[in-house]
């Protein structure tokens, strides 16, 4: 089938991201209901992705799920587990930094609560998928408009053509276009804060321990990677983030020394540092007729909780079980009445983990006497009760939540 012919046939499902959630998206329903005819379009060229030098958390509901996509074992290789995470609470030139907090890292034998995983080696092995399922993904492309009719809705891309779907998915991030084009509205604030994201070698082992320092410009997390590497999620008034990615390697090196300590040696940036503004926007709705969105499209939340995107992967599996389910009862996948029940599963959890974020950057992200004492106390309260300690980690691990999609616990639709 050429394209023009492509561009003339129904497609059942069309996502507009070339992300993780919009590939993962796609390789859930597609693997659940092969019959469907499921299309990736992403405006980024191709092979820019090989670029990608960060690296994110993946919790062990979200592994569990690409374990079921036939992807997590090729991706185990490039993982490192987070086996232990401590917390603590002080100041930048306090001289010591008393741990207030820690946390054993897996939720049962064998079993960390996340992992983190090189972005370009989650990339590949969805790509991976894709191909093996007979995805097609479609690069260089941008959404210019989109109609919306009873039975289906039109997509204008950037080049001029047209694709026609049952339901479009938008996975094109936190700014989304389609979100807009839509009508959806945003509950929005900036935090004036930005978080400084890299990658440093180090001279001794981490032991897969992940460590988040609260300071009084915000949290500075270093997370485990393979080969005495950690990645950096350095939370900095905005000014400040700016001023020290435009700074060179030493004077940088310098500030993440007095954060990050001497612990583990000496430090080296390695691929580069960059800022990325920080702020919380909750959709108003997630869903419209033949429309739906996911990911960071749908919520874009403060990183102090690791968990951006573990929401967006918890989206794909309620709208791929939502949509498999309602293929095979024969009913339309892209109906609004369809597209509820995604919205009522998802909405809620989205709009707590936002509120939570929100509340725990303001509760840590200040220097007052009266709320560190407060905060510092409840630290030392959760350390000393080991069943609260597990329901926390099990909730970050997304393994204690009875309202999973099945994909979450592992099991396919």
């Amino acid at each position: 089938m050429d394209d023009e012919e492509r561009e003339r046939a129904m497609l059942d499902m069309l996502v507009v991201g070339g992300g993780y959630v919009g590939l993962a998206a796609a390789v859930a329903v597609k693997q659940a209901a092969p019959h469907l005819d499921v299309m990736v379009v992403e405006a980024a060229p191709e092979n820019v992705w090989k670029n990608d030098t960060r690296a994110s958390a993946i919790i062990a509901a979200a592994s569990k799920m690409l374990s079921v996509f036939g992807v997590w074992d090729e991706i185990l290789p490039e993982a490192e587990p987070i086996t232990r995470m401590i917390v603590t609470d002080s100041r930048t030139s306090d001289p010591v930094r008393p741990v207030f907090l820690t946390f054993d890292g897996e939720v049962a034998e064998g079993q960390p609560f996340a992992h983190m995983v090189p972005n370009v080696t989650m990339v590949a092995a969805l790509r991976g998928a894709c191909e093996r399922l007979g995805i097609e993904i479609r690069h260089g492309l941008s959404a210019a408009d989109f109609t919306t009719g009873d039975a289906s809705v039109t997509l204008s891309l950037s080049d001029g053509s047209t694709l026609e779907a049952k339901l479009l998915v938008a996975c094109d991030g936190v700014r989304s276009t389609l979100r807009d084009m839509a009508g959806i509205k945003t509950v929005n604030w900036e935090y004036g804060q930005s978080g400084i994201v890299a990658t440093v070698e180090h001279e001794r082992p981490h032991n897969g321990c992940a460590e988040e320092h609260f300071l009084p410009s915000g949290p500075f997390a270093i997370l485990p990677l393979k080969n005495n590497r950690s990645s950096l999620v350095w939370t900095e008034r905005t000014a400040d983030a700016d001023r020290l990615v435009a700074s060179d390697d030493l004077i940088f090196e310098e500030e993440l020394e007095r954060r990050f300590g001497h612990k583990l040696g000496g430090l080296k940036v390695i691929g580069g540092k960059r800022a990325f503004p920080l702020s919380l926007t909750l959709a108003r709705a997630f869903v419209a007729p033949r429309f739906a969105l996911a990911g960071d499209a749908a919520h874009g939340i403060h990183p102090i909780s690791g968990q951006g995107l573990n929401l967006g992967f918890k989206d794909v599996a309620a709208l791929a079980e939502t949509v498999v389910e309602a293929d095979r009862l024969g009913l339309d996948i892209g109906s609004i009445h369809t597209l509820e029940r995604y919205q009522t599963w998802r909405r809620f959890d989205t709009f707590r983990m936002g509120v939570t974020t929100d509340v725990l950057n303001r509760l840590f992200s200040n220097d007052l006497a009266p709320i560190r004492i407060a905060r510092d106390f409840g630290l030392g309260l959760v350390e000393r009760m080991p069943k609260l300690k597990s329901y926390f980690i099990g909730q970050a691990a997304g393994t204690t939540t009875s309202s999973n999609p099945r994909l979450l616990a592992g099991e396919t639709i």
